[in-house]
C-alpha cells in the first residue's frame, strides 16, 4: 500500500462516475478523488438522458446529490477529457483513472433509407428536449405523422413527448424553446414499431400504464400482435415485470373504439421488423417500409416476406445507445465500449492498462439501471482496490506539486479552462429553482415548478462561478462542441 492517500481521476459525474466514487471513498484506503465532468452540472443522463415529466428520477437525484454533497468527493465540472486535458496528461498525474463516460450516441440502425434528412436519433431527440447545452436549440417538428423504431423506455419517452399536450409539460423543468416547439407541432399520429412480440419488448410496467394516461392521446395495439411460442412462454414465466407489461398491451388492445377520442394516437406495432425508409423525388420521408414477423419457438423472430408501407414523415431511431471513443485509450467499435475484464481495460494485445478502468455503460454496454450500474462499480472497485494493494498504482507517480488534485487544477488554470465546482454547481441548482418559481407564474398561473434548466453553457458556467449573468439563458451552442451527427442543424 502507498504510504500517501491514492490519487484517483474519475471520468464522467453520471450515476456510473457518483457510485464508483463513492465506493471508493468506503473501501477502506486513503484515497483522494476528483470527478470530471464535461458538462457544468453532474448527473449525466439522469439530467439530460430522461424525460422531464418523469418525476421518479429525482429520487436518483436526491441519492447522488448526498453523496457528492458529503465533500470528499471533488466535483470539477465543465472539463472534457480529450479537450481540456488528456488521458496521458491525467495519467501522468494519478495514480489511476476510472472511466464513467457512458452513452451517448444511437445504436445504427444499418436499413435502405436510413440518411433521409428526416430520420433522426432517438438520443439527439432527447438531447434536445432536455436542454442539453451542446446541442441545436431548435428541432424540426413539420411532421404530422411519425414512426419510432424501438421499444424501449426510450422510445415510449420519445413517442409520449411527441403526442403530450404542451400545457402539461409546463408543470416540469422543460425550457421555454422546447415548450414553444412542441406546441406548435402538427403531429397526430405516433407509431412504435418492434421487431418481436409483447413478451420481448423491453418497455418497464410503470412507463406502458403512463402511456395511456395522457389526456387527448389514445393508446392502441392490434389484437393481431399477440403470438406467444414455447420461449415467450418461458420469459413470462420468469419474469413479473413482463407479465405486467404483456398485461397493460392487452388491456390496450381490448379498448371500445367509441372510447378513443383523442386528438392525437400512439400506436404500437409488434412483430414488424423495419426494412426500408422510403422517400419520395425530393429524398424526404414518406413512409417506413416494415415486414411481419413469426416467432420461431424461442423467442426469437424471421421475416415472413409480407410487408408493408405506413405513411409517415418522419422517423426516430430508439434501438439502443453506444459508446463514443476516448482519445488516447482503446475501444472496441463493434461493441462501442472500453475493452475490459472485470473493470480494468485492456491494450491491444488484451493485457490490462496499468491504473486504467472502466465502470457503467462504456465497460458493459447500454444495458441495465442502476442495479447493474452498481454491481459494475463494485466490481472495477474491488480489482482497483486489490491492484492498489498488490502495489501496482502509484508505483511511478511524484508526490508533491507533480501529482493529484492541485496539479490538475494548477495546469487548467494556466490554460484558462472555466471548471466549475460543486459549490458552482449548488449556486446553478439554486439559480434554476428560483427560475421555475418565476415561470410558473408567467405559464398560466399554474404556480412555481420545481426548476427551469439553465440551457446554454456560457451561462451555466457563469452561475456556478459567480460571474456576470449573459441575458439569454438559452442562446445557441458553441459551434465547435455539437456533434458531428447533428451539426447540420445548425444551419436549417
Amino acid at each position: 500500500m502507498n504510504a500517501r492517500p491514492l490519487n484517483v481521476a474519475v471520468i464522467g459525474a453520471g450515476p456510473a462516475g457518483i457510485y464508483a466514487s463513492d465506493i471508493l471513498s468506503k473501501s477502506g484506503m486513503e484515497v483522494c478523488i476528483d470527478l470530471f465532468e464535461r458538462l457544468p452540472a453532474p448527473y449525466g443522463l439522469v439530467r439530460y438522458g430522461v424525460a422531464p415529466d418523469h418525476p421518479r428520477i429525482k429520487q436518483i437525484i436526491v441519492a447522488l446529490y448526498k453523496i457528492l454533497q458529503r465533500g470528499d468527493i471533488r466535483l470539477i465540472g465543465n472539463v472534457e477529457v480529450g479537450r481540456d486535458i488528456t488521458v496521458a496528461e491525467l495519467r501522468e498525474r494519478y495514480d489511476a483513472i476510472i472511466l464513467s463516460t457512458g452513452a451517448d450516441t444511437d445504436a445504427p440502425l444499418d436499413i435502405p433509407g436510413i440518411d433521409a434528412p428526416e430520420v433522426y436519433g432517438g438520443a439527439d431527440f432527447v438531447s434536445w428536449y432536455d436542454a442539453h447545452p451542446d446541442h441545436p436549440r431548435t428541432w424540426p417538428l413539420n411532421a404530422s405523422e411519425v414512426a419510432v423504431i424501438g421499444v424501449g423506455n426510450v422510445g415510449l419517452d420519445i413517442a409520449r413527448v411527441l403526442a403530450k399536450n404542451v400545457q402539461d409539460l409546463l408543470v416540469t423543468e422543460i425550457p421555454g424553446n422546447v415548450a414553444q416547439a412542441l406546441a406548435a407541432s402538427p403531429v397526430t399520429d405516433v407509431h412504435i414499431f418492434g421487431r418481436r412480440g409483447p413478451a420481448q419488448v423491453k418497455f418497464t410496467p410503470l412507463e406502458l400504464r403512463e402511456l395511456g394516461k395522457q389526456p387527448g392521446v389514445n393508446v392502441t395495439v392490434d389484437e393481431e400482435d399477440f403470438e406467444y411460442d414455447e420461449g415467450s412462454q418461458a420469459a413470462l414465466a420468469s419474469s413479473n415485470q413482463q407479465r405486467q407489461v404483456v398485461k397493460t398491451l392487452e388491456g390496450y388492445a381490448m379498448q371500445d373504439p367509441e372510447d378513443l377520442t383523442g386528438a392525437r394516437t400512439i400506436h404500437i406495432h409488434l412483430f414488424q421488423s423495419p426494412v426500408e425508409v422510403l422517400t419520395d423525388e425530393g429524398g424526404h420521408v414518406s413512409a417506413l417500409r416494415t415486414e411481419r414477423t413469426r416467432l420461431n419457438g424461442d423467442g426469437t423472430v424471421t421475416g415472413t416476406g409480407e410487408t408493408r408501407d405506413w405513411p409517415v414523415q418522419a422517423v426516430y431511431r430508439a434501438v439502443g445507445y453506444a459508446g463514443s471513443p476516448i482519445e488516447g485509450l482503446p475501444f472496441d467499435h463493434e461493441r462501442h465500449v472500453l475493452p475490459n475484464e472485470g473493470g480494468r481495460v485492456l491494450d491491444q494485445d488484451g493485457q490490462p492498462l496499468t491504473g486504467v478502468y472502466a465502470t457503467g455503460w462504456i465497460r458493459r454496454g447500454p444495458v441495465g439501471l442502476i442495479g447493474s450500474t452498481k454491481s459494475d462499480a463494485q466490481e472495477t472497485i474491488s480489482n482497483l482496490v486489490a491492484d492498489a494493494q498488490a502495489g501496482l498504482l502509484g508505483s511511478g507517480r511524484q508526490d508533491g506539486a507533480q501529482a493529484g488534485h492541485d496539479a490538475v487544477m494548477a495546469l487548467l488554470t494556466d490554460r484558462e479552462v472555466p471548471f466549475t465546482t460543486w459549490e458552482g454547481w449548488e449556486l446553478l441548482d439554486a439559480y434554476e429553482r428560483e427560475l421555475g418559481e418565476a415561470y410558473g407564474e408567467v405559464e398560466g398561473g399554474r404556480g412555481g415548478r420545481e426548476r427551469v434548466k439553465v440551457v446554454a453553457r456560457d451561462a451555466m458556467t457563469a452561475i456556478s462561478r459567480s460571474s456576470d449573468v449573459p441575458v439569454d439563458l438559452i442562446g445557441e451552442p458553441d459551434a465547435d462542441r455539437v456533434p458531428q451527427r447533428v451539426a447540420h442543424r445548425l444551419e436549417d
